[in-house]
């Protein structure tokens, strides 16, 4: 079963820099209600393959959730990356693609608690959005530390100014160019930190830059639920596909237990009830083989998703009660996990009654 994907047509592509560009995406109003995102969240796009079918790839949102005509997601070219290449040269204002709701769970709880938000290269992205939104619709105090090569390559540069024009008491960019002071060091990143203690604070950027930084926020004894760091990964799976089932069990082809799990699955029916966009479902025959995901599209639930592969984190949903065992995990953090989050796409159940919500 695929998730339901729509066609939005193409306003604009803006070069950014020499390897950046802003997509633009017009978003009618009959399905603005299901394009409303929060800030730091990201799009699943369509992208036609080199032979046959398509790509998927998940790149952030760059704009804010107040403008609710426009969707606007920024893309990196890299060096073998068919996507971001076709996007960055073939895409023009008037085309269209295909692409799923936005998702993610790299956002703020709050607009009134001060933000300290570190990026590097197309990590400003979802840094971006946190930004604007918060600047316009809360009273947080935002602090950026924005890493780059030089000044040419600096991601929104104009964007960044104006924003400081606009709110100069509430908004300190401080941009790091590594061909002038080389890369930022652990000891570095933790002497400015160290200011904004208080503050929430979103990492996002190459891996080396996200564990140094994670490392300095840590040595600083930063409450670890007040921080959270950005994955950026590529989609082994299709969404804009039918997922192919096995018809002894209905578990999407190539599922499968964990090296290791105790899940036994010989457990009788669990019983669920779940939260979904407001309404309360029940039901008391969830088998033990079978995803959380998988479950829920059985009984006709739009449940949330994007990789089916435990990489994306489009489908975490909050166990209330009872328990479950994941077969992947590749984006929730321990506090994540200890504040009840699990990804539904590899969650089965372990107990006789599972409670869960996905708002």
């Amino acid at each position: 079963m695929a998730v339901e994907s729509y066609q939005l047509k193409v306003l604009d592509v803006i070069r950014e820099t020499t390897d950046v560009c802003s997509v633009v995406l017009e978003v009618p109003l009959e399905v603005r209600q299901t394009f409303s995102f929060r800030p730091g969240q990201f799009l699943t796009v369509a992208v036609p393959g080199e032979s046959e079918g398509i790509v998927a790839r998940c790149y952030s949102l760059s704009g804010s959730p107040l403008d609710d005509t426009r969707l606007t997601f920024t893309v990196k070219r890299t060096e073998q990356g068919y996507a971001s290449n076709w996007i960055c040269d073939r895409l023009r204002p008037g085309h269209t693609l295909q692409v799923l709701p936005p998702n993610g769970i790299f956002t703020p709880a709050s607009l009134e608690v001060d933000l300290l938000l570190f990026a590097a290269g197309s990590g400003v992205t979802p840094i971006m959005s946190i930004a604007r939104h918060a600047l316009a619709a809360g009273t947080a105090q935002v602090v950026v530390f924005c890493v780059n090569r030089d000044e040419r390559s600096i991601i929104f540069a104009d964007e960044w100014e104006n924003l400081i024009a606009q709110y100069p008491d509430r908004l300190q960019v401080l941009h790091w160019l590594t061909a002038v002071q080389g890369r930022p060091t652990q000891e570095k990143l933790a002497a400015f930190a160290g200011q904004y203690f208080a503050s929430d604070t979103f990492v996002c950027g190459p891996e080396e830059f996200m564990k140094v930084t994670v490392a300095a926020l840590e040595d600083l004894g930063f409450p670890r639920d007040r921080f959270r760091q950005e994955k950026f990964v590529s989609l082994r799976g299709n969404p804009f596909a039918a997922t192919p089932e096995s018809p002894e069990t209905g578990v999407a082809a190539g599922d499968g237990l964990s090296e290791g799990s105790e899940t036994d699955l010989r457990r009788p029916l669990a019983e669920l009830e779940i939260e979904l966009n407001g309404e309360v479902h029940n039901f008391p025959d969830w088998t033990p083989e079978c995803t959380l995901l998988q479950f829920l599209e059985s009984k006709g639930v739009k449940a949330p998703y994007s990789c089916r592969e435990g990489e994306c984190g489009a489908c975490a949903v909050r166990v209330l009660e009872g328990e479950v065992a994941m077969i992947r995990n590749d984006v929730l953090e321990e506090d994540e996990l200890a504040d009840g989050l699990r990804l539904g796409c590899q969650s089965l159940p372990t107990t006789d009654r599972v409670r869960a919500t996905y708002s």
